[in-house]
């Protein structure tokens, strides 16, 4: 397998849509720094995995792998890897859709009063996203990043898929939905999910933005789709209806 010396040599139009990862928050993202940067979240501080629990998940997910590590991104992952990589390329995962059926009611794209979404990849008819080739020898230090970032409490399962490049297809890395967990809302409606998204803000953004920012990456790619599109469509629908009805009251004075 040839290796590339840049990165974006199959998709030039990523460079600038990537955030280096020196510069992400997620780079030395932890539970203490969360804890000591934001203190309203010191009321969940039995909510994270211990680092000894989240090592044993990183290390079991990982048992019997070698070589260079391809990690697939759907969400947040597809902009702010917070990884060194090798190469990057457009991926399809089939069996497993994106859904936006996390809850986060804990600050950081919510809170209690307005919990936000995120994305999750569960079951369904096929997923597109990018798939982050990290080199053998940086697999270690890269995976401690992303456990530390992508577990840092219980809502995702790390599991291999296969993921489909242009040209072969991969075993990759990726966090599925974990239904056993009550953050995870299989059961929502489509007007709880606009309202959520619409309303849910914290410490990392809002939940809209955080949709907007997938969709962006749709744009960018040719990635059709159609659920997060018109979801996005909804939301921004809903958020302008309070200003157009104040807009009319106030023509109507």
């Amino acid at each position: 397998m040839p290796q590339h010396a840049d990165p974006f040599a199959h998709h030039p139009e990523l460079r600038d849509k990537i955030t280096d990862p020196e510069a992400s928050f997620f780079r030395d993202f932890s539970v203490a720094r969360i804890m000591a940067q934001f203190p309203r979240m010191a009321a969940h501080r039995d909510w994270p995995y211990s680092d000894s629990a989240r090592e044993g998940l990183r290390r079991a997910a990982l048992d019997g792998h070698a070589g260079d590590l391809w990690v697939f991104g759907y969400g947040s992952l597809m902009w702010d890897p917070a990884l060194r990589f090798s190469d990057l390329r457009r991926a399809r995962v089939d069996g497993f859709a994106r859904r936006m059926i996390l809850v986060d009611w804990r600050g950081g794209r919510g809170t209690e009063d307005a919990p936000g979404l995120m994305a999750a990849l569960d079951h369904g008819e096929a997923c597109e996203g990018l798939a982050f080739r990290v080199p053998a020898e940086r697999v270690e230090v890269e995976t401690q990043i992303l456990f530390r970032r992508e577990i840092i409490a219980p809502g995702y399962i790390a599991r291999f898929v296969p993921a489909r490049l242009a040209d072969r297809t991969v075993q990759a890395l990726t966090f599925l939905a974990d239904h056993a967990i009550d953050d995870i809302r299989g059961d929502l409606t489509r007007a709880d999910q606009i309202e959520m998204i619409a309303t849910g803000a914290g410490f990392l953004g809002s939940s809209r933005d955080y949709l907007a920012n997938i969709v962006d990456h749709f744009d960018t790619l040719g990635i059709h789709d159609e659920d997060c599109v018109s979801l996005l469509r909804d939301v921004d629908a809903r958020l302008a209806a309070p200003a157009r009805t104040a807009q009319t009251a106030k023509d109507g004075q």
